[in-house]
């Protein structure tokens, strides 16, 4: 049969399929750290690697292999496929694995690792900036309130966003968001690692 393989393997066309989806797994991988506000260090440690290992990994230096990425998939809360950029063909569904970050739990609304991010933030309690807490990347970011309060430090000023209130900066400022109240709050977040922006059709 044509373009497969005599031993029975995969056709070309899917194997060649496959080696593009791997050659993009070390800029999803530093997009999802970096989305995340973690460090290489952080999240080598999580997953049971040297930091040197992670870092060839995210630059393409070191070939993925399912031992590398299961424990990667497991940190960032993702089934493998998406992990490699295969997600489900023909399902539109988004198969939701909340996990726990800090002291809030993060439920991923959208596919993949490229391009605006969607999630939604559930905050048991109320929570104070660490030393250090804020932080800075490239990109740009939304957030909704949905329930509750969240309080928003941006450099030097502080805000407290009520529910039906939102704000989107730059996340090249010094920020931090958290709950307000001891009652929690809930949240969505747009984050575009490229800079994007929200445009609203009206």
């Amino acid at each position: 049969m044509s373009g497969m393989l005599a031993d029975g393997a995969a056709p070309v066309e899917a194997q060649e399929a496959i080696r593009q989806s791997l050659a993009g797994v070390g800029a999803r991988l530093r997009s999802l750290r970096q989305e995340q506000n973690r460090t290489l260090d952080e999240v080598a440690e999580l997953a049971g690697m040297s930091t040197s290992t992670l870092s060839r990994l995210e630059s393409g230096k070191r070939k993925p292999s399912l031992e590398l990425l299961l424990p990667l998939a497991g940190v960032y809360g993702l089934p493998l496929d998406e992990l490699v950029g295969t997600p489900p063909i023909g399902d539109p569904r988004i198969h939701i694995s909340p996990r726990k970050f800090h002291d809030q739990t993060i439920l991923p609304l959208s596919r993949g690792a490229i391009g605006v991010q969607a999630f939604k933030h559930i905050v048991d309690g109320r929570q104070t900036p660490k030393l250090g807490a804020l932080k800075t990347h490239p990109g740009f970011e939304w957030v909704y309130v949905i329930r509750g309060r969240l309080t928003l430090i941006l450099g030097d000023r502080t805000m407290i966003l009520s529910a039906g209130e939102a704000a989107e900066f730059d996340t090249r400022t010094p920020h931090w968001f958290g709950g307000a109240d001891d009652d929690g709050v809930e949240y969505l977040s747009l984050f575009g690692p490229e800079g994007q922006r929200v445009h609203m059709k009206s």
